[in-house]
């Protein structure tokens, strides 16, 4: 693994290192497995790390374990013999066309001609996997994989050659040498160094790294006898509180050392740390061991605003933090997959990493295996999110495999939540459902709530769209149509004329006509309202100050982007620079799970009945990384995989704008002022389509410039191409 070092006083640069969030590289052998089985019992180890105060605390929802029995195959037609190297994680067998081989299994001679190269692997502790490295036999994702051979040999010793087994393609990462055990991956770590260091009036030491970091702390030159409590704090006041931090340690020297260096057992979140340690007990040196996943940021933004652009450093920064094996929610309390979290942290991850291992990764954890028992972490509105996410997922990368793999799954998923409707074909929160939402007052939750049954008709279309890309032509038509009948049903049960909107509920037979903003702008920015309803939803809700206001990072994510829909930028600016700004003013280095301007003191990280409870490095606060680079730069794709694209600059206020988008084959780099607009594609893409307005005849120095309505232009894009446009902007 490559050295990274790290500036602590550059309060937002973040470490470059080998790509271990890459796939395998094509042609290159490497470690493989059941699908989706490595990523179960990765999150498995990480997410049973958790710890409150000392005290182990685990997940509240059911929680899976890999294949312990895999069988592996490949059928190959070799030109020439091949001698194979094999490593294997677990017990196992090798066989070739059908018969087991004794002696050295670690090199096989395989002869010239076809044969099919069998492993049955058995591990319980870990993931069967293998590593399968010849000359022209190699281990990759084009190997079949089972569970369950159904193997059987009748009374002649003929094996069977029709068991009905299921296969499916290997799963792998890039573990692409037969040392680089999967088992043994651990996420990368660089020494870091406090920047002030303060002797309280009790003895002990106040250490503050400067910004908010997560890692583990070193204790150098330890002499002594006796035990060093260890204190974490996000903020100054946390960190002093040692009756109501959150997070701590505790070393116990039994017998006495003498320059000792240790460090603690487990990761944490922080800024603050003191260190309390007995007169009995010297320390020389306390730093840290900043450990974090080597993503690589291919995206970027700049601007005019200097906010702004430190806005967006800080969401990178955020987002960074709280990439780890997989996108969890926040570093300091919870460090789970929580669905509603990770959808959000996928659409920033398309334009700043673009890392699909990762997502993928999250996608398999958070689904687990058959049968389902309960709503993906407990919560209705997160197995929608869940559904969402994949649909997501392939219109960003293509990747119709992962749908294919995936798909069977969705589909017991789905079966779980049609069992649950109810007489109308609406779901409600049922016993051991949590219907979440957001964290809102005065937000009643039980009925059949406008907001689940939305976010149920889009995990129904989600079903079509996937059921096409399996060929699964039946169960297309067949979700197809419960869409648009529920969607049918929820526009005449909860569009209320009157009110302009959306209403909250149902209950007991009787409508309740609150209006919140969660389902209008959901509406919205899934396209399901008529040009009329957009205009009165925009008006009448989105900017309606009467309508109760949101005070989570998490569905401002969702408000903000409605708006920018519905060309509403310049408000969006100023949004972003009051809500996130205002984090900064009040001494943030990452953004927070909520975030209450009225707050003051201490008063402002208190959440859950703790007075310390609040995240301050939540993923969902850093959602300036989506809006900025989808409806700013305005780059998103228009065929899976980014085939085809458009590019629909916005300025939103700003006198310029810059940036850099990234997709699986390439980036799109983007330049827009109120004169001129520069557009470059690089990488395997067909064709963009450049949407802009301009108050004069615009003109271009490639192509030609389409008008598609008064005032409103189009230019197709072509990779490799640099584009220059003068135009007026409106």
């Amino acid at each position: 693994m490559c050295a990274v070092t790290i500036q602590v006083g550059d309060l937002y640069a973040q470490p470059r290192g080998s790509n271990l969030t890459a796939d395998a590289p094509a042609g290159q052998a490497t470690w493989i497995w059941y699908p989706g089985d490595y990523a179960v019992w990765l999150a498995n180890k990480m997410q049973n790390r958790r710890t409150e105060r000392g005290a182990f605390l685990p997940v509240f929802w059911k929680m899976d374990s890999h294949y312990v029995l895999v069988e592996f195959h490949k059928d190959i037609n070799l030109s020439h013999p091949d001698t194979i190297q094999i490593a294997v994680e677990g017990r196992y067998n090798v066989k070739i066309d059908g018969k087991a081989i004794t002696g050295n299994l670690k090199t096989i001679q395989l002869p010239k001609g076809q044969h099919r190269l069998s492993l049955k692997v058995y591990n319980q502790a870990a993931v069967p996997a293998i590593y399968v490295k010849g000359n022209q036999v190699i281990s990759d994702g084009s190997w079949q994989v089972t569970f369950e051979d159904k193997e059987w040999i009748d009374a002649s010793g003929k094996a069977s050659d029709k068991s009905g087994t299921t296969y499916e393609h290997a799963g792998y990462w890039n573990f692409n040498t037969a040392a680089n055990k999967p088992s043994a991956f651990q996420l990368q770590t660089v020494p870091a160094s406090p920047v002030k260091r303060t002797v309280l009036p009790s003895g002990s030491v106040l250490l503050d790294f400067g910004k908010e970091t997560f890692g583990f702390i070193r204790l150098k030159e330890v002499s002594g006898k006796g035990v060093v409590n260890i204190y974490y704090g996000e903020s100054k006041a946390e960190a002093l509180s040692r009756d109501s931090c959150e997070t701590l340690d505790r070393i116990e020297f039994t017998t006495p050392v003498n320059n000792f260096d240790t460090t603690t057992a487990s990761t944490k979140a922080f800024r603050y740390v003191q260190i309390d340690a007995p007169k009995a007990v010297k320390i020389g040196q306390v730093d840290m061991l900043y450990e974090y996943a080597p993503v690589t940021s291919r995206g970027a933004f700049s601007c005019s605003d200097s906010l702004i652009n430190k806005i967006w450093q800080v969401a990178a920064y955020t987002l960074h933090l709280n990439t780890r094996e997989f996108f969890i929610d926040g570093i300091k309390r919870d460090r789970w997959i929580w669905s509603g979290d990770a959808n959000q942290s996928f659409l920033m991850n398309y334009y700043l990493y673009f890392d699909q291992p990762t997502v993928k990764r999250t996608l398999y954890a958070l689904r687990g295996k058959d049968p389902v028992t309960s709503h993906i972490n407990t919560i209705m509105d997160y197995s929608f999110y869940w559904f969402m996410a994949v649909k997501d997922y392939y219109e960003y990368s293509g990747d119709a495999e992962l749908v294919k793999t995936i798909y069977p799954k969705m589909q017991t998923l789905m079966r779980y939540c049609l069992s649950r409707t109810d007489k109308d074909g609406f779901m409600e929160g049922l016993s051991g459902d949590w219907v979440f939402i957001d964290w809102a007052d005065h937000l009643t939750k039980k009925g059949a709530l406008s907001f689940e049954q939305l976010l149920f008709c889009q995990s129904l279309e989600t079903m079509a769209i996937c059921a096409n890309v399996c060929g699964d032509k039946a169960g297309a038509k067949k979700y197809q149509n419960l869409a648009s009948q529920l969607k049918a049903k929820l526009f005449s049960v909860f569009w209320d004329s009157e009110r302009h909107a959306f209403i909250h509920r149902i209950f007991k037979g009787k409508k309740d006509e609150a209006v919140f903003r969660y389902t209008n702008m959901f509406a919205l920015l899934l396209g399901y309202l008529s040009p009329v309803q957009r205009k009165e939803v925009i008006t009448h809700v989105l900017l309606n100050n009467q309508v109760q206001a949101i005070h989570t990072p998490y569905m401002r994510f969702y408000e903000l982007a409605a708006l920018c829909v519905a060309d509403s930028q310049k408000v969006v600016t100023r949004e972003i620079k009051s809500y996130w700004g205002g984090m900064l003013q009040k001494g943030a280095t990452s953004f927070w799970e909520e975030y209450d301007p009225a707050a003051k003191g201490d008063a402002q990280y208190a959440m859950y009945g703790r007075p310390f409870g609040k995240s301050l490095c939540h993923a969902w606060g850093a959602s300036p990384i989506y809006l900025l680079g989808k409806y700013y730069l305005g780059v998103q794709p228009t065929s899976p995989g980014y085939k085809t694209y458009e590019v629909k600059p916005a300025l939103g206020g700003l006198k310029w704008i810059k940036g850099s988008v990234p997709f699986a084959k390439g980036d799109i780099q983007i330049y827009c002022d109120q004169k001129q607009i520069k557009v470059k594609t690089t990488g395997q893409t067909e064709k963009g389509t450049l949407i802009f307005h301009s108050r004069t005849q615009p003109r271009t120095n490639l192509g030609t410039i389409k008008q598609t309505s008064e005032q409103a232009y189009t230019l197709e894009l072509h990779t490799g191409q640099q584009y220059v446009v003068n135009y007026e902007a409106i």
